[in-house]
């Protein structure tokens, strides 16, 4: 799938899911639909990141440096290579954020190699320690950013290629040098308006 296809895809789920958060009042009277609740909206997202995010890593990234046809490299734009998969996820959030939909999205660790990519408040420093403890579970919350009140989710994010443990273990800025695939690396950052 190609990446405007995978954000579009990524858009259509979100509007939708987003389009039937809270209740809705009827055209018929005082009776409420209910639309569905913001933690399956958040999992349906979280769903679609993971699944790309998985199958650019091992069917694009691990694909093509085997084969020796490109490499993937922090430095990708000026080395022709491919953009390693924690900045394509990070790409794609910022793509997202820029259609308007109130949907965001974002890598985030107690450990980052950038402190850009360390929790912004309380909230995700708490989602963060939670998720690396208890992986399977997200932790989940409302904030509020202003007078608007939001959706927030922290998945587990997990080291699924040799590339995101090679990068995190050999980095001159990581200050663990130890992971293997599977450990949590960190999470995924989810956060979509509920008024």
């Amino acid at each position: 799938m190609k990446i405007p296809q995978c954000i579009s895809l990524l858009s259509a789920v979100v509007l939708i899911g987003l389009s039937m958060v809270g209740d809705a009042s009827s055209e018929e009277g005082n009776s409420t639909a209910r639309g569905i609740r913001p933690e399956i909206v958040a999992d349906f997202i979280y769903a679609v990141i993971e699944s790309d995010r998985t199958l650019y890593t091992t069917h694009v990234v691990d694909r093509m440096q085997e084969t020796g046809t490109v490499i993937a490299s922090e430095a990708w734009e000026s080395r022709n290579a491919l953009p390693l998969p924690a900045q394509m996820l990070l790409l794609s959030g910022s793509r997202v954020m820029q259609k308007g939909v109130g949907l965001e999205y974002r890598l985030a660790s107690l450990l980052p190699i950038y402190k850009k990519n360390g929790p912004a408040t309380k909230f995700e420093k708490i989602g963060l320690a939670a998720v690396e403890e208890n992986p399977s579970k997200p932790y989940t919350g409302y904030i509020n950013r202003g007078e608007k009140k939001y959706f927030q989710a922290i998945y587990a994010d997990r080291a699924v290629s040799k590339a995101c443990v090679n990068c995190h273990n050999t980095h001159l800025l990581s200050s663990k040098r130890d992971r293997k695939l599977g450990d949590v690396m960190g999470g995924i950052i989810i956060t979509f308006p509920v008024d």
